[in-house]
């Protein structure tokens, strides 16, 4: 909220309240206490495959972020919803499926190129979906996110005041007051992120890099891929700061720290696919005395799991609609069999695809067959690796594994056996002796599209007119104040404020279905915001008390 004296979002709404005492009492707050709970801090980083030393890879430059590994244990079988940002950042904020909520075509908060198409706008997930940091803010964490969100339900720099205690660039947990207060701290970073892999490596030899069969070996292709690796030397660096802060602070002993990538690769064919390039991820989670240092997990893990896992190491009660399992803490719950992912809109092209997979096999549905898999995708296009593979298609130059990412067809489904062809080239839909694994992945599907309610199969033009009738944004009704004393015992709203008689709370009141309510005691421009989650007890004197209802994906 950059300016409250103008017109923002959401309904702002001020009331002058004065509470009388009846008699003589200390107008100074005890003090909040928390449990003993540990500290939460997650470092995020964008479009990178287990690209680092701990995992195997004898170019990455990681010390830091193998020394946290040699301190935890790292997980070998995570996996993302989607295989790209915003459609899993929205699933892993909620704990649900992208593809049950409405988040799942990337991005409806613009429209680019897209001309006709429905963007931009709002996603409107069901009303009792919350971001998990609302549930972590209500058992008493201070939660900061710096600074990325890309959730679909708002656009940028409106994100809902009630997930966050700060977001910002400058967001982190020494900005709480109390410092004995618990903290859900995020630090997402970008300097992996696709776009910056487009220009000449500095540090990396181009000759070092391992080229996939599925690229031609040339030099734009050798430098891209080095340019990567210099993009994670850098992450390694700033996570190394955030360690060093720990550390220093005195903290790092009741700290869990998770270490993750959005997705996958960020190279063509990685990033917007559902093949192990683009859905499979590092995770690296330190947490003393209660992770094995050095230990390696082989369980199968979903980024929708992340947040119900954060909650069980709060102990905060998971609500039962969320979909992600717990898979460490005091609410832990049994291991996956499978993990699904799905492809939808990405920018101007839509190609719906669905992805389920156990240990050893990746199953994918394509549904729209006579859709080529290289859709036209400008942003994409500008990638050297892009360039080139356009370049030599056009000239005929590819090899036979490097084409058949250009067939102008697809098949209705893939099966591939990731251990023996971690690369997913060689198709076995239709080898007999698979057919078995073949009927167990494609009920399982089905089975969990029916399950999660997957919004695939309605038009995103009608989704959008669900939650924006007309193609009008939904606004919130305002908050409403409403009495506990003496004087009015919950039977009148008192929008003006008044004079009431010690003992008084007030309850915040909106008719929005599923709507939280932030408030605020402060009278500047910038507020800090805080979660209403129970009436608030007025103290002797005046108070100015302002709030604003906040709906996902209304104003």
């Amino acid at each position: 909220m950059k300016n409250l004296s103008a017109t923002i979002l959401a309904l702002l709404f001020a009331s002058l309240i004065s509470c009388v005492p009846t008699e003589d009492k200390n107008q100074v707050m005890e003090p909040a206490t928390f449990p003993d709970r540990p500290n939460i801090l997650w470092i995020s980083c964008e479009d990178m495959s287990p690209r680092l030393g701990c995992y195997g890879d004898p170019v990455a430059q990681t010390p830091n972020i193998d020394k946290l590994a040699a301190e935890g244990a790292r997980y070998t079988h995570v996996f993302t919803s989607a295989p790209v940002c915003a459609p899993v950042r929205s699933g892993i904020i909620t704990g649900m499926y992208q593809t049950s909520i409405g988040t799942h075509h990337m991005r409806t908060s613009h429209g680019r190129n897209a001309g006709e198409m429905p963007a931009p706008y709002s996603t409107v997930p069901p009303h009792y979906v919350k971001a998990f940091p609302e549930y972590l803010r209500a058992a008493g964490y201070y939660c900061t996110n710096n600074v990325k969100t890309d959730y679909q339900f708002a656009g940028f720099g409106d994100e809902p005041v009630t997930i966050w205690d700060e977001n910002s660039n400058t967001a982190h947990y020494r900005n709480r007051k109390d410092k004995n207060q618990p903290f859900f701290a995020v630090f997402n970073y970008t300097m992996t992120h696709e776009s910056q892999q487009w220009n000449e490596p500095k540090k990396t030899d181009p000759a070092s890099v391992t080229v996939p069969p599925y690229y031609p070996d040339t030099e734009p292709v050798r430098k891209s891929i080095a340019k990567m690796y210099d993009n994670i030397a850098m992450l390694d660096s700033v996570v190394g700061v955030r360690l060093r802060e720990l550390q220093e602070d005195g903290m790092a002993e009741n700290t869990v720290v998770f270490f993750w990538s959005d997705h996958g690769d960020g190279f063509p064919r990685g990033k917007r696919w559902l093949y192990e390039s683009g859905t499979r991820v590092p995770m690296i989670i330190r947490w003393p005395g209660l992770v094995q240092p050095g230990s390696v997990v082989d369980d199968m893990i979903s980024s929708i799991d992340w947040g119900p896992t954060v909650l069980s190491i709060a102990k905060a009660e998971k609500p039962v609609h969320v979909q992600g399992k717990a898979f460490l803490g005091a609410n832990r719950e049994e291991s996956r069999e499978y993990v699904y992912g799905a492809t939808d809109r990405f920018d101007e092209a839509y190609d719906m695809a669905r992805a389920a997979r156990d240990k050893q096999f990746l199953y994918i549905r394509n549904f729209n067959l006579n859709t080529p898999y290289v859709t036209w995708v400008p942003y994409r296009a500008q990638s050297p690796i892009m360039q080139e593979l356009l370049r030599l298609y056009a000239e005929e130059k590819l090899d036979d594994a490097q084409s058949i990412w250009f067939q102008s067809t697809k098949p209705a489904e893939e099966l591939y056996d990731c251990e023996k062809d971690p690369h997913n080239l060689n198709n076995l839909a239709k080898d007999p002796a698979y057919s078995e694994v073949l009927f167990r992945l494609r009920n399982s599907m089905d089975s969990w599209r029916t399950e999660t309610r997957d919004k695939g199969d309605i038009d995103e033009a009608l989704l959008k007119e669900q939650g924006w009738p007309n193609g009008i944004q939904p606004t919130t009704s305002r908050v409403h104040f409403v009495p506990n004393s003496p004087e009015n015992r919950h039977r009148t709203i008192t929008d003006e404020g008044g004079i009431f008689s010690d003992p008084a709370l007030i309850t915040l009141y909106s008719a929005t279905q599923g709507a939280s309510i932030a408030y605020t005691l402060d009278t500047g421009e910038n507020p800090e915001w805080l979660l209403y989650v129970a009436p608030l007890r007025l103290h002797p004197g005046t108070s100015t008390i302002r709030a604003q209802a906040i709906r996902y994906g209304f104003k």
